[in-house]
């Protein structure tokens, strides 16, 4: 008989990070081997199905959700990039987690802004967050603002 298996939303952050698939699987196999240990992992068998638009969907055995969903908030780098996993929905089909992807997309009308003698692009997404996204010529920076950061008027 088939053993049932159980689906993980989980959305990939900074957004409009690029992350390659098979570097996903190898984070995630290493943060649940050093959360879990490896005879849980390999009962627990997760595998990247699915990873493209900020989102990815992680297979794993039924019955291990739950340790799987905690080891992708372990999550702090996928090959050189620095991202994180959050987990957004658990399910049996892909289907139903397809349905509950939200694209991401940033609101139209932002611009540049000069901070010192650096160019920076802004992206602002919903939910009030703002990206600065330095330009470079060999790479891009990203900075994140908090509350904290912003000025009184």
């Amino acid at each position: 008989m088939r053993t049932k298996r159980r689906y993980i939303l989980a959305r990939i952050l900074p957004y409009g990070a690029a992350v390659d698939q098979k570097q996903l699987y190898l984070s995630v196999i290493e943060a649940a081997a050093s959360l879990l240990g490896d005879a849980a992992v390999g009962l627990a068998q997760p595998a990247v199905v699915y990873c493209d638009a900020g989102y990815a969907v992680i297979r794993c055995r039924r019955g291990a959700e739950r340790e799987i969903a905690a080891a992708l908030a372990t999550v702090t780098a996928v090959g050189d990039d620095r991202v994180s996993l959050r987990t957004v929905a658990t399910s049996g089909t892909i289907r139903a987690l397809r349905r509950r992807m939200r694209p991401i997309r940033p609101i139209p009308g932002d611009g540049g802004i000069m901070i010192g003698e650096r160019a920076y692009a802004v992206c602002r997404y919903p939910g009030q967050k703002v990206d600065l996204i330095e330009k470079g010529i060999k790479h891009q920076k990203r900075f994140f603002f908090s509350e904290l950061d912003l000025e009184e008027r």
